[in-house]
């Protein structure tokens, strides 16, 4: 799994007697053999519930968020732009991330072991990653024909046909990049540990849904072939373009300033201000969203870290860096949909469309719906 593959590949090599004892969150006894149990669940209550609730409240928020977005474009012709069609290919990938991702994660961090089967594992591991992937792809599709538009806004802009085969492009890379994992995850049960089910003597063994590599080694080039492709080069992208818009934003004299009123050459200069500090909002909300997660992948597999730092980063720090991560997903439709001011005419239009009766929508609005469009810019 893209998430939480070196959490659960760290988890079955450490020596968990020795070190799940610092803080009472888990219960064990040493048997014969060499055999010790472990509690079903990994938390206290109170952790496990700040767990549940944190999950929840950002899928609900990616849930709606996302369903609202795609059911805009896809509910207004109007809508259906180049831009739109990148922000609705954003929407279907974070509601995939929402949908696959969220709830085995949060599983897999509140209980012992993977519950499911084998094929729930390599399909849960497949739509995963390529959930992710695609959704990293996206944004940088976006932040391209953004630069596209205002750097070089005399160029040819990109047809509806080419914005399809771009997205087709950006699953088939997706789909691609998350072949070598789909293709060994495997389940296997850990031999030296079983889990206690309830307060009676019921016991069943721990099985984990992991990446079967014949050689360690190629773990670690393929971890930084997923560091380098779905994280270092995208953010790189993405920051140069916007780098770019602004520095051009920032040098675009506004047209007949001499005849301008100060007010309104303030208000230009406003708005210019306004796109720039967006651009730098989403790309530092890309970056600090996705940069724990990816640490905590790297040092799980480069670093020299002691049984103890590795259950540390496990049982609590990975969960939040997943949850970042998730958040991501989750306030990707209010960045690049909601904030834009005709993003939001058109939710009304479609809302009033479903809720009012013909005779309370029968007069004309402020406004028709062929301004009902995403603009190059959430300012916009």
């Amino acid at each position: 799994l893209l998430l939480n593959r070196q959490k659960m590949d760290s988890n079955t090599s450490l020596d968990w007697p020795q070190v799940l004892n610092y803080n009472g969150t888990y219960k064990y006894l040493h048997l014969e053999g060499n055999v010790s149990y472990v509690d079903f669940y990994l938390h206290q209550p109170l952790v496990a519930a700040v767990f549940i609730t944190s999950y929840l409240l950002i899928f609900l928020l990616c849930m709606v968020g996302n369903g609202g977005v795609c059911f805009i474009i896809l509910w207004s012709k109007h809508m259906r732009t180049v831009t739109n069609l990148f922000i609705l290919n954003l929407a279907v990938s974070d509601l995939l991330v929402g949908v696959f991702c969220m709830p085995t994660t949060l599983l897999d961090n509140i209980i012992a072991g993977w519950p499911f089967g084998s094929l729930v594992c390599k399909m849960s591991g497949m739509v995963q990653g390529i959930s992710v992937s695609a959704s990293v792809f996206t944004l940088v599709a976006i932040a391209v024909d953004r630069f596209r538009s205002i750097v070089h806004p005399f160029k040819q802009k990109l047809s509806i046909p080419t914005a399809v085969v771009i997205i087709a492009v950006i699953w088939i890379l997706a789909v691609a990049i998350m072949c070598p994992s789909a293709v060994l995850l495997q389940v296997q049960e850990e031999k030296h540990f079983r889990v206690l089910l309830g307060s009676g003597n019921a016991t069943r063994p721990v099985f984990w849904c992991r990446e079967e590599w014949p050689d360690p080694g190629m773990r670690k080039i393929y971890t930084t072939v997923l560091f380098a492709n779905i994280y270092l080069a995208p953010l790189s992208l993405i920051v140069v373009m916007y780098a770019r818009i602004s520095i051009s934003l920032s040098h675009t004299a506004t047209p007949g300033a001499g005849k301008r009123s100060q007010e309104q050459r303030h208000s230009v200069w406003k708005r210019k201000q306004k796109v720039i500090k967006m651009l730098t909002v989403v790309t530092l909300l890309f970056t600090l969203s996705w940069l724990p997660l990816w640490t905590l992948m790297l040092l799980s597999d480069y670093a020299s870290l002691s049984d103890l730092q590795l259950q540390l980063i496990n049982i609590y720090i990975y969960p939040f860096a997943h949850w970042l991560a998730f958040f991501n997903s989750s306030i990707n439709p209010i960045i690049y949909g909601f904030c834009n001011k005709n993003f939001r005419r058109g939710f009304q239009a479609v809302f009033q469309l479903q809720l009012c009766s013909r005779a309370a929508c029968s007069q004309p609005g402020p406004s028709n719906g062929s301004d009902f469009h995403i603009m190059t810019f959430p300012s916009q």
